[in-house]
């Protein structure tokens, strides 16, 4: 049998790279997205994103939390255990560029800095693809505190959710550094709905739903929450959500989870991919 071998050096490096990348530089199609407002601080956020890419500078300072989602052939073998892999790039990265260390040890009693900014998150998923793809979050305090779960009635409508959805931003959105990037995960199990709204917000702001149900409801979902002009860092000018995307999964029949998830307007995510080493078993 041919097996996959992942290196762990080649591993800590891509995703070492692509933590600065995400932190230091602003994606693309955000830089469209804050170009196009011209309100309250415009010229400061803009100025923020300049002074951060070519300084070697992080976007925020809250540098966040990184979370990730690796997707890994069935065939795959690694040289070490992939957390350790994702934990090195990022207490590497961490400790050598002038990012806050943001976890602590214990969540409730000594609430003790681990000074590493880790351990990190990783979720771990096998699909049928030769390659390792490792999609990964930054999540601040802010938007992570957004986070929310509402276990619907199974009967429960698209309007149902869309209400519960809304509501909650418009008394919260405005503490998330807003522009969001919101992530709904509908179905599965609470946990399940969960990690689904989160691995939602690492894809562009463009990708939408291939079913169009479900797109049709990120298009509601997106224009309600505009509606509520809570815009730019909650100025009231501009958009108050970038995009909507969608996860959904299998559930059981007295359930109906639904997951959601929000990102700031500076959205840090990547995309690593290895090639592994073909090399024979015996």
């Amino acid at each position: 049998m041919e097996l996959l071998l992942v290196r762990h050096e080649e591993l800590v490096e891509k995703i070492s790279q692509k933590i600065i990348e995400a932190n230091n530089v602003m994606r693309e199609e955000i830089v469209r997205q804050l170009f196009s407002y011209d309100g309250p601080f415009s010229e400061v956020l803009r100025r923020n994103a300049e002074v951060a890419r070519t300084k070697d500078l992080p976007l925020c300072q809250d540098t966040g939390f990184v979370e990730f989602f690796i997707f890994v052939p069935f065939n795959a073998i690694f040289e070490g255990p992939i957390q350790d892999s994702c934990d090195e790039a990022v207490k590497k990265v961490y400790s050598c560029k002038p990012y806050r260390y943001s976890i602590v040890s214990d969540p409730l009693y000594e609430r003790k800095n681990t000074r590493t900014n880790t351990p990190s998150i990783c979720h771990i998923f096998h699909w049928n693809e030769e390659k390792v793809q490792i999609r990964l979050l930054i999540k601040g305090g802010g938007s992570e505190n957004l986070t929310t779960l509402f276990m619907l009635p199974p009967t429960a409508s698209d309007e149902e959710l869309l209400e519960r959805i809304t509501e909650h931003v418009a008394r919260h959105g405005s503490k998330g550094c807003p522009p969001l990037r919101v992530g709904v995960g509908i179905g599965g199990s609470a946990d399940k709905a969960m990690v689904l709204s989160r691995l939602a917000l690492t894809y562009s702001l463009s990708e939408r739903n291939l079913d169009p149900r479900y797109e049709l409801l990120e298009e509601k979902i997106l224009q309600n929450l505009n509606s509520l002009k809570i815009g730019f860092q909650g100025l009231g000018i501009g958009p108050t959500v970038f995009s909507v995307r969608i996860l959904q999964a299998p559930t059981h029949i007295a359930n109906l989870p639904v997951a959601v998830s929000f990102d700031c307007y500076l959205s840090r995510i990547g995309v690593v991919e290895v090639e592994p080493v073909r090399i024979e078993s015996r």
